[in-house]
C-alpha cells in the first residue's frame, strides 16, 4: 500500500506519525492488497466554526475511492475515528464485491473459461485495468496478465478476449488479450 502523509499549515507531530503508521498496518492486516493507496491529510481549520483540524483520508481501492473528512479540537482522536469509518467502509465495500463476484460468475460463466468484454478503465501508471462484462459486470486484469499486446497499446472501448478466474478479491481476468490478436 502507498502511503502519503501531509500535514497543512500545521507541523506533524511523532504521535501523529505514529498513530497513522499503526492505522496503516491494520489497514494492511484486514485488506491485504486492496488498499492501493491511502493519503491522510492534517490540516489546522482556524477559519472553520469548529476552528482546530480536519483529517482526510483517501483511499483508492479496485474501482473506487473512499473518502472520510472528520472536524476537531484535537487530531489523534480524529484520527482514530477516521480510520474506523474508513475500515466500516472498506468492510462494506468488500462485501458488495463478494456479491457482485457471485454475479459474474453466473453471467460470465465459471472461471477458467474464456469471456470476452471491453476495456472499460485502464490505470496504466499503476499497471491494471477493469474490463466490462456484455453483462455490465466488471473484471480486474493486471499488466503482467496480457498477452501479445502492451499496456501502452489499450485504449478503452477496445474489444478484448479474457479467461476468468478467482482472484484475492473478487474475478479477475488469468490472461487478456485484444479480440482482433
Amino acid at each position: 500500500m502507498e502511503l502519503k502523509v501531509e500535514a497543512r499549515n500545521v507541523d506533524m507531530r511523532k504521535g501523529w506519525q505514529e498513530k497513522i503508521e499503526e492505522e496503516r498496518d491494520k489497514l494492511i492486516r484486514h485488506y491485504a492488497n486492496f488498499v492501493l493507496h491511502l493519503r491522510v491529510t492534517i490540516e489546522a481549520t482556524p477559519g472553520y466554526k469548529e476552528g482546530g483540524y480536519e483529517v482526510r483520508l483517501v483511499a483508492t481501492v479496485p474501482n473506487d475511492t473512499v473518502v472520510v473528512k472528520r472536524w476537531g479540537e484535537k487530531v489523534h482522536p480524529l484520527l482514530v475515528e477516521a480510520f474506523d469509518v474508513l475500515g466500516l467502509q472498506l468492510k462494506e465495500i468488500v462485501r458488495k464485491k463478494r456479491n457482485n463476484h457471485k454475479g459474474v460468475k453466473a453471467a460470465s460463466g465459471l472461471p477458467g473459461l474464456k469471456a470476452s468484454g471491453k476495456i472499460r478503465r485502464l490505470f496504466p501508471e499503476e499497471s491494471y485495468g477493469f474490463i466490462l462484462t456484455p453483462d455490465e459486470q466488471e473484471v480486474f486484469f493486471h499488466e503482467s496478465s496480457l498477452r501479445d499486446v502492451a499496456m501502452d497499446d489499450l485504449d478503452e472501448g477496445d474489444e478484448v478476449l479474457f479467461m476468468l478466474e478467482d482472484g484475492d478479491k473478487g474475478p479477475q481476468a488469468a490472461w487478456v488479450k485484444t479480440a482482433s490478436a
